[in-house]
């Protein structure tokens, strides 16, 4: 069996990989946050230890366990051995890794903001994959929603950026008002 990934932000969005197989897990102790370094320009989403909180997400098979194409798209991050904090239904259990961005890489800057187009195309794959509930539980087991939100859906710079239905960019604008998130014109 191959090694797998774990995804749990646009990772989760099957339109945005090649990866075949992809299959339903979740990683205990971890929770999302949204983090800023100098090195991506814009905050993007990580892993930080929780012991009481479990995030959903998906894995997936890195083919002969060739991790360079998906160690490239996730420049800025670690890839970490997952071992008996993940969950999933395969047998035999693959080796599973997840990625995170290593905490002497924040910053703190007034030119943080996490993308929409990119919060979008996650939000997608989490309705998708676990309904509104696992949207739900998404926003719940990730903080920071205190970073300015750049509203760049007229012109997405997030670039595996996908459409949206309506009904799912009305779930989104939803859970944004719910935390009081502060959305910035492009």
């Amino acid at each position: 069996m191959h090694p797998c990934f774990f995804g749990y932000g646009s990772l989760v969005n099957r339109d945005t990989h090649v990866y075949e197989n992809a299959t339903r897990a979740q990683l205990t102790g971890w929770r999302r946050t949204w983090v800023y370094t100098q090195d991506r320009g814009q905050a993007f989403l990580s892993v930080i230890p929780d012991a009481g909180t479990i995030i959903d997400g998906l894995i997936a098979e890195v083919p002969h366990g060739d991790w360079d194409a998906l160690d490239a798209r996730e420049h800025g991050y670690a890839r970490l051995a997952s071992g008996p904090a993940i969950q999933h239904p395969l047998k035999p259990a693959p080796h599973v890794s997840h990625y995170a961005v290593p905490r002497k890489t924040w910053v703190e800057s007034a030119e943080n903001h996490i993308l929409l187009s990119y919060l979008d195309v996650v939000v997608q794959g989490y309705l998708r994959e676990f309904g509104a509930g696992g949207v739900a539980s998404f926003f719940a087991t990730t903080d920071r929603w205190d970073t300015p939100i750049l509203n760049d859906r007229g012109i997405p710079l997030y670039p595996r950026a996908q459409t949206l239905s309506a009904q799912e960019t009305s779930l989104v604008d939803q859970h944004l008002a719910l935390r009081n998130a502060v959305i910035v014109a492009a």
